[in-house]
C-alpha cells in the first residue's frame, strides 16, 4: 500500500493568531504533527496543505513536503476538511501519483504520537472499514444534559432523569486530532464519517480541543504533565 499523511494548516486563525505555528512547549505546534507522522514510518509522503507561505516555510523546516499551495476555494471559512483532502488527492493524481490510504492529521494535535498513528493504521488495516475516527468518551453522560428555556432548566432527555449514570450507555465524540481513510472509497463518499467507520478510542488525557487561549493553556499544562515539558 502507498500512504499519505495530509496535515491541514490554513492560515488566518482569528481566535488564536497564527495558531498553527504558535510556539507550544518550545516549538511550533505544527511540528508535533509533522514529527509524529514522519516517525510513524508508515507514510510514503507527509505533506502540509496550506495557503500560507509562512506556515509552508515552517512545515518544510520540520521535514514535511509542501508541493503546492492550497487554493482560494479551500481556504475560506466555508470549506470543509473533506474539500481540502479531495483537492490534495486530485492535485497528486494530476501529477500521476496516487495513494491507497490517507491520514488527515490536524496541525494542533501535539498529543498524537508515532505510536498512536501506527496503532490506528494497524486497526484500519485489520478491519474492512472505509474510515477510522479517533473518539473519546464524554466525561459526563450527555443524555443527562439540560437546556435553558425561559430561564428554566429543561432536560434534553427526561427519560434519564432517575437513571444512574453507570446504567446509561456510554457515548463518544470526535477527538479532532486525525482520521484515516481508504482513498478510493473516500473519493466516492466524499466524507470521513460513513456507515463503515471504525472507532479508535483515545484516553481523555490525550485529547484537548484548542479553539481559544484557555484551551491552549490547558493543552500546555496537560502536555507538561505527560511529557515533562
Amino acid at each position: 500500500m502507498t500512504n499519505i499523511a495530509i496535515i491541514t494548516a490554513r492560515g488566518g486563525s482569528k481566535r488564536i493568531p497564527k495558531k498553527n505555528i504558535k510556539d507550544f512547549c518550545g516549538k511550533p505546534i505544527i511540528a508535533y504533527s509533522i514529527e509524529a507522522a514522519l516517525k510513524a514510518d508508515i507514510f510514503d509522503e507527509v505533506m502540509v496543505s496550506t495557503d500560507s507561505e509562512e506556515i509552508a516555510e515552517v512545515a518544510r523546516k520540520y521535514g514535511a513536503e509542501v508541493p503546492f499551495m492550497r487554493s482560494a476555494a479551500t481556504s475560506n471559512d466555508f470549506a470543509t476538511t473533506s474539500d481540502v483532502l479531495l483537492e490534495v488527492i486530485d492535485r497528486y493524481e494530476k501529477l500521476s501519483i496516487s495513494y491507497d490510504l490517507g491520514c488527515c492529521l490536524y496541525p494542533t494535535a501535539p498529543f498524537i504520537t508515532a505510536e498512536t498513528l501506527h496503532k490506528a493504521y494497524d486497526t484500519i488495516l485489520e478491519s474492512s472499514a472505509q474510515t477510522l475516527l479517533p473518539v473519546v468518551a464524554f466525561s459526563f453522560p450527555p443524555q443527562r444534559g439540560v437546556y435553558i428555556r425561559n430561564n428554566k432548566l429543561v432536560m434534553s432527555q427526561p427519560e434519564y432523569l432517575n437513571t444512574r449514570s453507570q446504567d446509561i450507555e456510554k457515548m463518544y465524540h470526535d477527538c479532532g486530532s486525525f482520521s484515516m481513510f481508504r482513498v478510493k472509497e473516500f473519493k466516492e463518499e466524499k466524507k470521513l464519517i460513513t456507515n463503515n467507520t471504525v472507532p479508535f478510542i483515545m484516553d481523555e488525557m490525550l485529547v484537548q480541543d484548542i479553539d481559544n487561549f484557555s484551551d491552549w493553556k490547558m493543552a500546555e499544562l496537560k502536555y507538561g504533565m505527560l511529557f515533562n515539558c
